[in-house]
C-alpha cells in the first residue's frame, strides 16, 4: 500500500499574540508615565492649618510669592487691581467665580488682606485660603 505524499507546510510567525503584547506594554507604560508626572503651579510655602482639607475645588487662583509677585492662575500680573479687573471681566461674562489664594507663608499679612479686598470688590463671593494639613 502505498501512503500519501504529506504536504509540508512552511513555518510562519503568528503576529496577532505579539501585537497583543506590544498594545498591553503601550497601555502599561502610559498609565505608568502619567502615574509620574508632577502636576504643580508656582511653589509656594504654604502655612499648616489643623483644619485643612486636601481637596479644595479650585477655579482661579491667586499666587503672593514671598518676592512680592501676584499671579492669576500663573500668569503675573502687576497689581491687585489688575487681578480684580480679570475676575470682574470673568463674572461680566456670566461664569460664577470662586478664588483661592496661595500665600506664601512670608508675605505680609496686610498684603494677603488687599488681595482678599479686590477679590471682594470684583464681586467674588467664594473666596478660600490655600492652607497645608498640618504634619505634611
Amino acid at each position: 500500500m502505498r501512503l500519501p505524499k504529506s504536504i509540508r507546510k512552511k513555518p510562519r510567525i503568528e503576529i496577532i499574540p505579539m501585537i497583543d503584547t506590544m498594545f498591553f506594554l503601550l497601555v502599561f507604560f502610559m498609565v505608568a508615565t502619567l502615574s509620574m508626572t508632577l502636576q504643580k503651579g508656582i511653589s509656594v510655602n504654604l502655612p499648616h492649618a489643623a483644619t485643612a482639607r486636601d481637596e479644595i475645588r479650585e477655579v482661579v487662583a491667586l499666587t503672593l510669592t514671598k518676592e512680592g509677585k501676584l499671579y492669576v492662575d500663573k500668569e503675573e500680573v502687576p497689581s491687585v487691581a489688575e487681578a480684580s479687573a480679570r475676575l470682574s471681566s470673568q463674572i461680566a461674562q456670566g461664569k460664577e467665580v470662586s478664588v483661592v489664594i496661595y500665600a506664601d507663608r512670608a508675605v505680609e499679612h496686610g498684603r494677603v488682606i488687599d488681595l482678599m479686598d479686590g477679590v471682594r470688590q470684583a464681586g467674588v463671593a467664594r473666596i478660600a485660603v490655600a492652607v497645608r494639613p498640618e504634619g505634611t
